[in-house]
């Protein structure tokens, strides 16, 4: 279970970096770093080792502080995992809260794919 969460990571920091938004970058040109708040995990079928699995991760909502991804785990065509993750925006510096500074909040909510 626990890997599970390592590959929703690298999943959600994969997208932002596939978008143009790598941690460093956020980091140096925002002072923003994103830290998960909240998680709702659905566990359908187990992965075994050796496994081939894909892994997904959409920006579902964008608010002035937090943002909601989708994610899901398959193995080919069996869906093994769906999960919520809320991450809050924090300064990079003291790991405050903070708003998502413009413009980069409306570039992530053009990026937005509502959950279905």
């Amino acid at each position: 279970h626990a890997q599970s969460l390592a590959f929703l990571e690298r999943a959600r920091t994969e997208w932002m970096r596939a978008q143009g938004y790598g941690q460093e970058l956020l980091r140096r040109e925002h002072d923003l770093v994103f830290a998960v708040r909240a998680m709702q995990l659905d566990f359908l079928k187990p992965a075994r080792l050796d496994d081939a699995l894909a892994v997904s991760a959409e920006l579902s909502e964008c608010g002035r502080a937090s943002a909601v991804f989708s994610q899901s785990i398959h193995r080919g065509d069996e869906l093994l995992l769906t999960a919520q993750v809320r991450v809050a925006a924090l300064d990079a510096g003291g790991f405050r809260p903070r708003a998502i500074p413009w413009p980069l909040l409306g570039e992530l909510k053009a990026l937005e794919r509502p959950a279905r």
